[in-house]
């Protein structure tokens, strides 16, 4: 694949990210930016016979730029001659990907709710929109892509072609309340599975007044599904998954829009006089919202739910006519200190009278209670894992930290594999994935044990393209990380930054090709500010 000679900055890639800071460009949506040669082509790029190694560990928004690197048959845009590389994901992203996975998944957990209220005989609607989509479906299930006899899944279109959901806070809200409302009259499913996606999606963009009405938005919704459940006779339970908003300010005073440590909820309003004795613990974590929710619709928990339920007293008999309403307000957490906290700032009369009127709970939600390393911040993914999974369920962060620590991970078949390709065939090593410190789909730390491993098995031509994006970091933050990374590097003694963007090119997963066409181009072509690093070409 020829390249074009581009006019280069003859600046570092610090320098090229700060320069991008004063054109207006954030880190989530920064430009791509790859090094050139003395000649300015474009360094490092992808080419047939290379091993490419994706290290995130998230999965849903790395499977699009998979795909238009692996396809044979790709057809969303325009490849040309693409290169043939030997790819490798640290996790599995999708099982239809061609593609070896280092960790692949331990046994699939078995008996997740909504399995369970399946095989019962009740069926089990779910309702998001599109944003949430796989929260609802592949995480709430225990990872799993399948869909269990007796479930269906109503999936509201996210709002379309807008540039940031700060323009949009309300999303698409209100179809989703008229999509709950629908299942409860059509009175065809004993559990009703929503979420509203409004307060973590908006939450994540630094702008206040969006945020408080995206707080707004989902309590007007949890009104109406109130008024919905109080007139069809229906038990709602209300909780999250994590929480954002109510932690908006770092001690210092700059805007956090990242996830918390903070608590979540869990109210039980009981409008069907299924379990009139019923009495909520008052804490607990979210392994424990699944087999209440078995509990109040009088199903056995089976053994592999070691949660332990929030609701004690008579249990209610099995297959009653009116339904439960489990309903999952993304992103809302519960803290008392007023300073930032924009739960607390926002006029939330539904949630606020739920909460004073009814049985609640305060619920774990980060770090050991969702599988996380202690002292980690929540996330949608581990949230909705573990409100389905009714058990604690060790997080692939959790599991390659700990082989990192074992000295396992340098010698895992899979990553040997990839190296030694690139060794044996004199090709090039590419490392793909998000440079930050803790982050759902990544840490900086798994890119480092990667080239502390490269250098060992004597590799020497290892690149490295780096995602960046602010979600729960400060102002400007990917220029740190720039700066950590080359210098990591130089210490280890091996790689270099070839590439740098922000995540919003690389990580999408609601089919804007468009975006991930921009991160092809840059990765194979070398599309992007060329800088340069003295760097060696390679054609």
């Amino acid at each position: 694949m020829s390249q074009k000679k581009t006019p280069v900055k003859n600046i570092s890639f610090v320098q090229a990210v700060r320069d991008a800071y004063r054109a207006g460009q954030e880190d989530e949506s920064l430009e791509p930016i790859v090094a050139a040669s003395r000649r300015g082509l474009a360094a490092g790029r992808l080419r047939s016979g290379d091993s490419v190694i994706f290290y995130d560990i998230r999965g849903e928004r790395e499977v699009e730029l998979s795909r238009s690197l692996t396809e044979a048959r790709f057809r969303h845009f325009p490849r040309g001659r693409h290169p043939r590389v030997h790819f490798m994901t640290m996790i599995s992203y999708d099982r239809t990907l061609d593609a070896e996975v280092a960790f692949p998944p331990e046994d699939r957990l078995q008996n997740t709710l909504t399995e369970v209220v399946s095989r019962s005989g009740l069926r089990v609607a779910k309702v998001a929109e599109s944003e949430k989509a796989v929260h609802v479906g592949y995480f709430l299930n225990g990872k799993n892509d399948g869909v269990f006899a007796g479930e269906s899944r109503f999936i509201v279109p996210s709002p379309p072609g807008v540039a940031s959901y700060a323009q949009t806070p309300k999303m698409s809200a209100p179809a989703v309340v008229e999509e709950i409302k629908a299942r409860l009259r059509d009175r065809a499913y004993g559990l009703i599975i929503a979420n509203l996606a409004n307060v973590d999606v908006v939450g994540h963009i630094e702008n206040k007044p969006a945020a408080l009405e995206a707080v707004e938005t989902v309590d007007a919704a949890l009104g109406q599904v109130i008024a919905a459940c109080r007139a069809s006779g229906a038990t709602l339970v209300v909780t999250s998954d994590h929480g954002t908003v109510e932690d908006w300010l770092y001690a210092d005073g700059t805007i956090n829009t990242g996830h918390t440590r903070n608590p979540v909820p869990f109210i039980l309003a009981d409008f069907s006089g299924r379990a009139p004795e019923a009495a909520v613990r008052g804490d607990g974590e979210l392994a424990d919202v699944a087999p209440a929710v078995l509990f109040l619709l009088g199903i056995d928990t089976p053994p592999q739910m070691t949660g332990r339920s929030l609701v004690s007293g008579p249990r209610p008999p099995a297959g009653e006519a009116a339904p439960l309403v489990l309903l999952i307000l993304d992103g809302w957490g519960l803290r008392d200190d007023e300073r930032g906290n924009l739960i607390r700032e926002a006029h939330t009369p539904n949630f606020d009278r739920l909460w004073g009127e009814c049985p609640h709970a305060t619920l774990r939600s980060s770090g050991e209670a969702v599988g996380m390393p202690s002292g980690t911040v929540g996330n949608s993914e581990a949230g909705h894992l573990h409100l389905g999974a009714g058990r604690r369920v060790l997080s692939d962060r959790v599991r390659i930290d700990r082989s990192i620590g074992d000295g396992s991970f340098f010698e895992n078949p899979a990553l040997t594999a990839a190296m030694e390709s690139a060794k044996s065939n004199r090709r090039g090593l590419h490392l793909l994935g998000i440079v930050s410190h803790y982050s759902s789909h990544g840490t900086i730390d798994h890119l480092f044990a990667l080239l502390k491993m490269a250098r060992l098995k004597g590799l020497e031509r290892v690149f490295i393209h780096s995602f960046i994006g602010r979600r729960g970091e400060r102002p400007e933050s990917g220029a740190i990380y720039v700066d950590k990374v080359i210098a990591r590097a130089g210490e280890i003694g091996c790689g270099e930054l070839v590439t740098v963007m922000g995540r919003f090119w690389a990580l999408d997963r609601e089919d804007n090709w468009d975006r991930v066409a921009k991160c092809y181009r840059a990765l194979v072509l070398g599309e992007g500010t060329r800088v340069g690093q003295g760097t060696t070409e390679r054609r």
